[in-house]
C-alpha cells in the first residue's frame, strides 16, 4: 500500500506549534472526536479563533469512523477551516493512546501527522524500546511522536487503570533521549473519564454538596521542567467536567452522580508552563449528551438526528470556544494570522 503523505492533505505535525506554545506560555488544544458534529464544532471554534488544533483519534474512534474516512475527514477539516475564513489553518491529525507499533505504523501510513505510543503500563526498558521503534519509523515521514511516562487512573475508550502513578522526574531525561520522542505525556494527577477522582479523594462544598478535587502535583511538573527545559509536555485526562452539562444530563434522565474533573484554573496554570498540549475528550461527550437529552426531552416528537445533533453541536462549539480562549490561551496563535 502506498503511504499517504499528510502534507498533501493539508495537515501539519506538532513540532512548530509546540515550540511556539512552550515559548509563549499557552497550550495547543487536543480535542478527541468520534463523529461529524464534533469535528464541525472543533474546526469552527479553532478556525474562528485562529487557534492551532490537534484532532485526536483513539483506537476505538478509528475503528468506529474507519481509517479511510478519517483521512478524508482530516483533509476536509482543513478545507472547512479555510472556508470559514482561516487562510492558514494548523490542523494536526493525531493518534491518541496507540497501544502497539502496528497501530502507530498504520496511522502513519494512512495520513496521520502525529501519533502517540503509550507504553506507560510496560516495564521502563520495554516502554523505551517500543517508543523508540515507533519514533524511528514515524520520523522517516516527518510524523511527530508522543510518548508517556507515568500512569493515569480512570477509564476512557480502551485506556483503563485503577490507580495512577506519578511520573518520576529522575527518569525523564533518560527516557526522552533514548526514545527520541518529540513530546512527553506525564502523570501529575489528571485522570481519564468523567469521574476523575473518587469521593474519598475530594472534599465537599458544604453549601452545594459538590466535590472539590485535590490539586495537581505542580511540584512534580516543576521538577520535570528543570530536567527538560523547553521540552514539550502533555497533559492527558484534562477535561473539567463542567457542572452545567452534568446538571442538564441529570435533569433530563441521566445519572452522573459526583462526576468531577480538573478545575480550569489549574489547567490555566499548567498551560503557562512547559505543558503545551492539553487533551480534552469527556467535556465534549458531556456537552453533546446534554444537548441531545435536553432536546429530545423537550421535543419527544423529534426523530430527525439533525434536530438534536444540531443542538449538541452548538453546545460543543460553545465549550471548545471557552477552552481555547479562557483556559488554553491558544486564540490568535497561528504561525500566520490573516
Amino acid at each position: 500500500m502506498a503511504i499517504v503523505d499528510y502534507k498533501k492533505l493539508g495537515l501539519v505535525n506538532t513540532r512548530e506549534m509546540f515550540k511556539r506554545a512552550v515559548n509563549g506560555g499557552w497550550a495547543v488544544p487536543a480535542f478527541n472526536f468520534n463523529n461529524l458534529e464534533q469535528l464541525q464544532a472543533i474546526i469552527k471554534a479553532s478556525a474562528t479563533l485562529k487557534s492551532p488544533v490537534i484532532l485526536q483519534v483513539s483506537k476505538g474512534a478509528r475503528q468506529y469512523a474507519d481509517p479511510v474516512l478519517l483521512r478524508y475527514l482530516g483533509a476536509g477539516a482543513v478545507a472547512y477551516a479555510k472556508e470559514l475564513g482561516c487562510n492558514y489553518p494548523e490542523v494536526a491529525l493525531h493518534l491518541d493512546h496507540g497501544d502497539s507499533f502496528e497501530l502507530c505504523k498504520s496511522c502513519v501510513d494512512n495520513g496521520f501527522s502525529s501519533v502517540m505510543i503509550d507504553g506507560s503500563a510496560l516495564p521502563y526498558e520495554e516502554n523505551i524500546a517500543l517508543t523508540k521503534k515507533v519514533v524511528d519509523y514515524a520520523h522517516q515521514y516527518d510524523v511527530t511522536v508522543e510518548g508517556e511516562l507515568g500512569v493515569l487512573a480512570g477509564v476512557e475508550d480502551e485506556v483503563s487503570a485503577e490507580e495512577s502513578h506519578y511520573t518520576r522526574p529522575e527518569e525523564v531525561i533518560d527516557f526522552s533521549k533514548r526514545s527520541g520522542v518529540d513530546s512527553l505525556a506525564i502523570s501529575i494527577g489528571t485522570s481519564h473519564g468523567a469521574y476523575k477522582f473518587k469521593p474519598e479523594q475530594c472534599t465537599r462544598d458544604p453549601k452545594t454538596g459538590r466535590l472539590i478535587p485535590p490539586p495537581l502535583a505542580f511540584d512534580i511538573l516543576a521538577e520535570i521542567e528543570k530536567k527538560l527545559p523547553g521540552f514539550p509536555i502533555v497533559l492527558h485526562g484534562s477535561s473539567s467536567v463542567p457542572q452545567k452539562y452534568v446538571d442538564i444530563i441529570n435533569e433530563y434522565g441521566g445519572n452522573l452522580p459526583d462526576a468531577v474533573g480538573i478545575p480550569e484554573e489549574q489547567l490555566r496554570k499548567a498551560a503557562k508552563s512547559a505543558v503545551c498540549k492539553i487533551n480534552i475528550d469527556s467535556d465534549s461527550r458531556l456537552a453533546f449528551t446534554a444537548g441531545v437529552r435536553e432536546t429530545l426531552a423537550k421535543h419527544p416528537e423529534y426523530f430527525d438526528p439533525r434536530k438534536y445533533c444540531g443542538v449538541a453541536r452548538d453546545y460543543m462549539f460553545e465549550m471548545y470556544e471557552h477552552k481555547i480562549t479562557e483556559v488554553l490561551g491558544s486564540d490568535n496563535k497561528l504561525a500566520k494570522l490573516d
